[in-house]
């Protein structure tokens, strides 16, 4: 029996455990601790072992979530955007035009591998249907086996076996960041050289993939006015109960059933957006899904599995039936969703799954290779029958323009004071575009910096005279180390001065058929001659009709040889571009950062190390 409560990853977000608390929100932490110390004691009072576990996952689940709020109320209310969570919905008419180009843009890469006995395999993705925040729709990826060069079929193991002889197909254990990424194994025979241009390779992968679409998408878009209303579409509602500086309570509801293919899926058709009054989309840090009156019947549920003394399949049943009956009786879903940030307006969004459609289909995907360089002269092509949108390609385009005031604002100073012989202050900023085009040809200048101590007023003092190895400045970095050891005298302030740099962007549109000499398109690929346009000193980005940024699919380097020069570029667009935007760097200017920091202390302990 499952008597946890249902706190999901959509519901319960804890990637915000972070301090800054009021007397009371420290009373609230207190107390909350208490009932922790109290519930730990209480179990070890339970003897049968079924009714201990019982207890410890509903009431280890009650106090999960009382913490999580405590956690969100507390959490300081700062500003951080992010990005529209239905970005990539919004360019495709209707939610089967999305499921049919993340299908049909599916491919495989070749990729090279250190060992003569692997060859990894890459699914290239044209999107990620694992977004946290964005949709979700049900869907499935199983790969079943892949056609060797030689006729050979070999299935697909879920983890490699070290006693199989054979050829093995099976995730691969080597890359963490790609989890979908598999890899042929070959055998291994000790002493016995293999030249892995004799041994079979991968030309096709075969899996099947299913997908659930729901029926439609539709946004309700709310304001404080809407407090206490409930607004309405066809089977669709929802009801802004509370919103605040910084959350939003919400009720929402389908009154259709359920499709039949999802009855027995756990579904999340809720997505909701926060926008602050520059119109900017405001990141989440956290919701809650249960009401207070959830919380409450699980409490009595609590309460109830305590005043035993043992477990039965009566009290089971019993706890069973009572939970079917509140369930039944919660006709509508209610969330409540934190923001960092002010709220302005909030979109809420639900998908329909009250009739859906199931897409399937079977897979038998070629193994291309593109390698990041190569000798061959002949452009090989890459064209998929999809189109798909960069959506970050504008905001990430901004840094073009970034000016010497902004980055300066933008530049934040942290202390690292654990090694006393390798004390550090870092001075960073947001990565832009901007730091993308700076190249390698730095000249930082002088960088000086003067420690002081402070006086018995705690404010600065005089300067500190110091060996040169007592700190190093490295400007490139961006970061001070200093050696406390070498110090004559405590230092307490650091004055001075760190560079920073900043590229100026030149940027042209053109018509993709009138292109300078050195770009060419063909077909969905941009050819470029690294000689008249260094990789170092320029970008392109292409858009199509729709006046929207194509994604990227990859890049290849064509080289003249191994050890030779680079000839061109090849870069392979999702869809066809019709305009190109260059972005070439023109000069690189040093920003000067002046600075005074108040130094943290470095415990007495680690001093006399």
């Amino acid at each position: 029996m499952d008597v946890r409560l249902p706190l999901t990853s959509a519901g319960l977000c804890l990637t915000l455990l972070l301090g800054g608390c009021s007397p009371s929100d420290e009373k609230r932490q207190v107390s909350l601790e208490e009932k922790i110390a109290q519930f730990e004691q209480s179990l070890e009072t339970i003897e049968d072992p079924k009714l201990k576990d019982a207890v410890a996952e509903l009431g280890g689940s009650l106090l999960l979530l009382e913490r999580a709020q405590l956690k969100l109320d507390t959490k300081p209310v700062v500003t951080e955007y992010g990005e529209d969570a239905l970005a990539v919905l919004k360019h495709y008419p209707t939610p089967q035009a999305l499921v049919d180009t993340y299908i049909n843009g599916l491919f495989v890469l070749h990729k090279e591998s250190s060992s003569d006995y692997l060859t990894d395999l890459q699914p290239v993705f044209p999107f990620n249907f694992n977004i946290p925040g964005a949709f979700l729709f049900p869907h499935g990826l199983e790969w079943q086996s892949v056609t060797l060069s030689n006729k050979r079929v070999i299935a697909f193991q879920p983890e490699w076996s070290e006693t199989d002889p054979g050829i093995q197909l099976s995730p691969s254990s080597s890359n963490l960041t790609n989890p979908d990424d598999l890899t042929v194994t070959y055998p291994f025979i000790e002493g016995l050289d293999v030249d892995k241009k004799s041994q079979p390779q991968p030309v096709s992968l075969q899996g099947k993939v299913e997908v659930i679409t729901p029926r439609r998408l539709y946004s309700f878009d709310l304001t404080k006015k809407d407090v206490g209303q409930t607004r309405t579409n066809d089977n669709l509602s929802v009801t802004l109960l509370k919103l605040a500086n910084n959350y939003a309570e919400i009720e929402f509801s389908n009154s259709a059933p359920l499709a039949p293919e999802v009855r027995e899926i756990s579904l999340n058709p809720l997505i909701v957006q926060a926008r602050d009054a520059t119109g900017q989309f405001l990141s989440r840090s956290g919701a809650i899904n249960e009401t207070a009156a959830q919380i409450e019947f699980y409490q009595k549920q609590l309460a109830k599995m305590q005043q035993q003394k043992a477990w039965s399949e009566a009290f089971e049943k019993q706890l069973d039936e009572e939970q079917r009956a509140f369930e039944k009786q919660q006709t509508r879903h209610y969330t409540k969703v934190y923001f960092n940030g002010p709220i302005d307006t909030v979109e809420v969004s639900l998908l329909d799954f009250s009739a859906v459609t199931v897409t399937h289909k079977e897979l038998d995907l070629p193994i291309r290779r593109f390698d990041p360089h190569t000798t061959e002269k002949t452009i090989q092509p890459l064209t998929l029958p999809v189109v798909v949108y960069d959506d970050l390609a504008a905001t990430w385009l901004k840094g073009a323009t970034l000016s010497e005031e902004q980055l300066k604002k933008s530049i934040s100073i942290s202390q690292s004071v654990d090694d006393p012989s390798a004390a550090r202050i870092e001075f960073n900023h947001p990565r832009s575009f901007n730091d993308e085009l700076l190249g390698t040809s730095f000249n930082p200048g002088e960088s000086p910096v003067t420690f002081f101590t402070q006086d018995c007023n705690g404010q600065r003092d005089g300067p500190i005279e110091l060996p040169p190895e007592a700190y190093q400045v490295d400007p490139i970095r961006g970061d001070i180390t200093y050696d406390l050891n070498l110090f004559p005298e405590t230092p307490a302030y650091v004055v001075g001065s760190m560079p920073h740099f900043l590229a100026t962007i030149d940027q042209q549109t053109y018509d993709a058929r009138q292109l300078p000499k050195g770009l060419e398109f063909k077909g969905n690929a941009l050819v470029v001659d690294l000689k008249l346009f260094p990789a170092q000193d320029w970008r392109f980005f292409a858009k199509d009709d729709s006046g929207n940024y194509l994604k990227e699919i990859l890049s290849v380097i064509h080289d003249a040889s191994a050890q030779g020069p680079a000839l061109f570029a090849v870069h392979y667009f999702y869809g066809q571009p019709t305009r190109l935007e260059t972005y070439q760097r023109t000069n690189l200017t040093t920003v000067q950062y002046g600075f005074e920091v108040k130094l943290d202390k470095a415990e007495p302990d680690n001093l006399d190390q």
